[in-house]
């Protein structure tokens, strides 16, 4: 619409010379920029937002028609919550949502490319077309059987009943052998801080099932006077994925992840904060598993694998996923359960 002034000018000669002077809100918006929340979107319940701009408030409801293209299929591999993006009278931007579909079929990564359409009388300027990743999480990187999604070794060949990763057998993954002083120091819980009591051993067994009983945990001295610290008493069976922890004695009070506890039949388990070895036997005296100690010199806490299982021994406290905790027995360096 446009709108004018007419006025009169008097000139030398008493000439009339007529003017005129226009202004006019007929101008088209530009159409500013098409973004995203993100570049790359997940076959897992993945969404991102689409939202265009315009470079003025829109002077009456305003639809922006949407191309859609590229190797994913619409309402196959995702969703697009209108073909087109409304902006209200008013508004200068509008919006849809984009929703993958999950599968179970191994397509790798594919492309959705999302373009501004015919837009009439809205003049495109910025960027007016996108490309977006749609990440694939059936493939099996490791070849084993279990997809990267739910395979928790997606790199390592594993085995499908342990989630994809190989079993690991029998392993110390955390020990205590030199307690914090005072409360801090009260590994099992019992409210006590006692030096020997609140030394631990975790054990890890990533399967097949196994059957301690019988047994036997020895520190250098117990070894050498074939006298053991600790015999697991029959019946001790630790499942596929379970966790044992032994402490040097109390009443350990907790539930410590779920993990199965015991205290020391011997009273204590008796680690040195040097020049100890500990050695677990079977019941026919084969070496099972042997770890020395110290392990580091930063003491007053527990040591642990990081990562859980696999790891090297490292202090507890200096962990990020440790929280600053001193230890963690029964459980992931994070308090979780394994």
């Amino acid at each position: 619409m446009s709108t004018c002034s007419y006025f009169n000018k008097f000139v030398v000669a008493l000439l009339l010379i007529p003017l005129f002077s226009c202004t006019t809100d007929d101008v088209a918006p530009a159409l500013v920029d098409i973004t995203t929340s993100e570049t790359d979107l997940s076959e897992a319940n993945g969404n991102i937002t689409l939202s265009v701009t315009l470079n003025t408030p829109a002077g009456s409801q305003t639809t922006i028609p949407l191309t859609i293209g590229g190797s994913a299929t619409l309402d196959t591999d995702y969703t697009l919550s209108s073909p087109q993006i409304v902006i209200n009278s008013g508004a200068s931007s509008g919006e849809v949502t984009l929703t993958s579909i999950q599968d179970n079929e191994v397509e790798g990564v594919e492309t959705i490319e999302i373009s501004i359409g015919n837009t009439g009388n809205i003049l495109l300027l910025g960027n007016h077309q996108l490309t977006i990743s749609l990440l694939d999480d059936d493939s099996d990187t490791d070849n084993d059987g279990v997809l990267d999604a739910d395979d928790e070794c997606p790199e390592t060949p594993g085995e499908i009943n342990n989630n994809g990763c190989p079993y690991l057998g029998f392993l110390i993954n955390e020990v205590l052998y030199d307690p914090p002083g005072d409360l801090p120091g009260d590994a099992n819980g019992d409210g006590t801080r006692d030096a020997n009591g609140d030394e631990f051993i975790e054990f890890f067994n990533s399967g097949p099932e196994l059957d301690l009983s019988g047994y036997k945990i020895y520190d250098t001295s117990a070894l050498n006077d074939d006298v053991p610290r600790h015999e697991f008493p029959s019946g001790t069976i630790v499942p596929v994925n379970g966790v044992i922890v032994v402490f040097g004695s109390g009443t350990p009070t907790g539930d410590f992840g779920g993990a199965i506890v015991q205290t020391a039949s011997g009273g204590q388990i008796n680690m040195s904060n040097s020049n100890d070895t500990v050695t677990v036997t079977d019941p026919d005296g084969n070496v099972v598993l042997t770890l020395t100690v110290p392990l580091g010199d930063d003491d007053d806490q527990s040591y642990t694998r990081n990562p859980d299982l696999t790891g090297e021994f490292v202090p507890h406290s200096g962990i990020t996923e440790a929280n600053g905790a001193l230890f963690s027995p029964g459980t992931k360096i994070d308090g979780s359960s394994f």
